[in-house]
């Protein structure tokens, strides 16, 4: 698998294929490569690149950790990608990739799908509460606890989470808890980085889906709002974990614009 070193020294693992412009695709928490069906769609099309991000599968982790490192890392896989690329983000890697845009000059275009910038719902108090407790829980290497936080802040009932613990593969999420601090670090205070979104100046598309929960639509509403230009689209009867068969085509048809 290729490896590239970021600006910081730290080796980060991708790995691409398909044929035609570069694309790359930006993972949300607690995921590496997870867009893999997603990618298999769109090699039709586009050179696909997939990366672990800092701490995650194979990619190495340098502390102390920064949201800034997290950009160069991504822009370092562009580089890679031959300079210039398209760039998709799931949810904090939405905003991860929105970051990254307005650093990159290499990015051609920018497609988010539902970056949950909460505070714009009326969820400032509870972004800014769960931050507080997540660092003290990372503090105390409570990493379980991080991530069983982690999952009731994104709305998973606590019944279900119970459940996760008691299965094997959670010892994965904690063995990657501490990357919840750095997609923290990616969403701020929780509003859309308006200062920063202003910045990016090629095209963008911001995707939600019909059947997310209210909160994330709006986040995702707010910041096609605060991009110039930014196209917004609904993608009937999807949640947040959209289906790569419905997202595809989407990608396909703006990136290949």
């Amino acid at each position: 698998m290729p490896v590239l070193t970021s600006a910081d020294g730290t080796a980060i693992a991708y790995e691409y294929g398909g044929r035609g412009p570069a694309l790359v695709l930006v993972d949300g928490a607690l995921c590496h490569r997870s867009a893999r069906p997603l990618a298999a769609l769109l090699e039709r099309d586009f050179t696909v690149y997939a990366y672990d991000r800092r701490g995650r599968g194979e990619s190495g982790d340098t502390p102390p950790g920064a949201v800034d490192r997290e950009v160069e890392d991504l822009r370092a896989l562009v580089a890679a990608a031959g300079g210039r690329a398209g760039v998709y983000g799931k949810s904090s890697g939405a905003a991860l990739a929105l970051r990254a845009a307005a650093a990159e000059p290499g990015v051609t275009r920018l497609a988010l799908y539902e970056p949950p910038f909460i505070a714009e719902a009326g969820l400032a108090e509870q972004a800014a509460a769960y931050s507080v407790r997540l660092r003290e829980l990372l503090a105390a290497g409570r990493r379980g606890d991080a991530v069983a936080l982690f999952m009731a802040h994104a709305g998973v009932p606590e019944p279900a989470v119970a459940g996760m613990r008691a299965q094997p593969h959670w010892s994965a999420f904690e063995a990657i808890a501490p990357t919840l601090a750095l997609d923290d670090a990616a969403l701020g205070d929780g509003f859309v980085p308006r200062d920063l979104a202003r910045r990016v100046e090629v095209p963008v598309l911001v995707a939600t889906g019909e059947a997310s929960p209210q909160v994330l639509r709006q986040a995702a509403r707010a910041t096609a709002e605060a991009m110039p230009g930014a196209a917004f689209r609904t993608l009937e009867g999807q949640t947040h974990d959209v289906a790569a068969e419905a997202l595809a085509p989407v990608l396909a048809e703006f990136f290949g614009g």
